[in-house]
């Protein structure tokens, strides 16, 4: 009886909103016709895949493409620098942007903070491949910036497109280069939408601006900031290709510091042309990627519930109170309610 009502209940509300409804028809078949239809090409990776043969009309081949991938000790050196690229590009874009955007607000507004904004999110809006070509004027052994400058201070110069060594750092700077102004953007955001009546009575207290950064600022950050982590947690064995191979390209010599899933699959697809087999790294790439994002968005439900990006009907029905406390900052923990409790609110008690 309960399905019955609940499913005229749910008629009820799509006829009430229906406006709203077909305002997301065209979302909705986006994503049927982009994301999900092309989910039937999944059976590639377990064929012999022949373009003119067709999806269905190609020789499956089991597990074969996969033992192709996995047999050899290339696929844990990739996958190390997947992993580690991208770990590296979240914990210093998140730092990063978090610093200029506490700064940026802490500075007021005014038209010094408003260039400074727009300056850095500029890159944002670059291509890899133009910031490809700038970098050879950097790096190029004879007529590089880099190797003018060491040259002229009586240092010997590097040839770069030889060292591999010193690409990993150069990957990292670039990219926080790129993406942090953005970063600083969404934080900024987030910061303007917290109530000001904390920090005037935090200043009212004696708190001083960097007990209010670290005790109001940062702890009501914390549901965007894990938020934006499980977002960036799902591209985690994404290769980064554009980036890397603009500025690395098809250099031999530095395979063994920058070769990435992306990069691997790209090269194996022009050179042996197998379709199967780079789909089956796809399909590893996928498969890993939604348990990662899956296995942290349960960890950050546990421990925050209005930091996870979907919680199950047991953890979205429990109720969660934020108090914060007097002498250790603001901290935030659940606390059960009963039903004829009044609202949830924040309360501080002064001293």
């Amino acid at each position: 009886m309960s399905r019955i009502t609940n499913k005229h209940r749910g008629i009820r509300e799509i006829v009430h909103n229906r406006s709203l409804y077909l305002l997301a028809v065209p979302a909705i078949l986006f994503s049927v016709v982009f994301s999900y239809l092309p989910m039937a090409g999944v059976a590639i990776a377990f064929q012999d895949f022949n373009p003119l043969a067709g999806l269905f009309g190609s020789e499956w081949v089991g597990l074969d493409n996969f033992r192709f991938f996995f047999r050899g000790s290339d696929w844990l050196i990739i996958t190390f620098h997947t992993v580690f690229f991208n770990l590296m590009f979240i914990i210093t874009g998140t730092a990063l942007a978090l610093a200029l955007a506490v700064m940026l607000t802490e500075l007021g507004r005014n038209a010094v903070v408003r260039t400074v904004q727009s300056v850095m999110i500029l890159p944002n809006f670059i291509s890899w491949p133009i910031i490809g070509l700038f970098s050879v004027t950097f790096f190029t052994a004879d007529t590089g910036a880099i190797n003018q400058f060491l040259h002229a201070a009586g240092l010997a110069p590097i040839d770069f497109y030889t060292e591999p060594g010193v690409w990993p750092p150069i990957l990292v700077l670039v990219n926080l280069w790129k993406t942090a102004g953005f970063g600083a953007i969404v934080y900024m955001a987030a910061i303007v939408g917290i109530d000001r009546e904390l920090y005037e009575a935090a200043r009212i207290d004696g708190a001083t601006r960097f007990q209010c950064i670290f005790r109001i600022t940062l702890p009501l950050l914390k549901s965007t900031i894990v938020m934006l982590f499980l977002l960036s947690l799902g591209n985690i064995f994404g290769g980064n290709l554009e980036m890397i191979y603009s500025l690395v390209g098809d250099n031999s010599f530095l395979f063994g510091s920058t070769d990435t899933i992306d990069t691997y699959v790209f090269r194996a697809l022009r050179t042996s042309g197998s379709l199967g087999m780079t789909q089956a790294i796809a399909l590893y790439q996928s498969v890993v990627g939604f348990l990662l994002v899956v296995t942290a968005n349960k960890i950050a439900a546990k421990l925050d519930r209005e930091s996870a990006l979907i919680l199950n009907s047991k953890e979205a029905t429990r109720p969660q109170c934020k108090i914060p406390a007097t002498t250790n900052g603001w901290r935030s923990y659940s606390m059960p309610l009963r039903s004829s409790s009044p609202p949830c609110a924040c309360i501080r008690s002064c001293s």
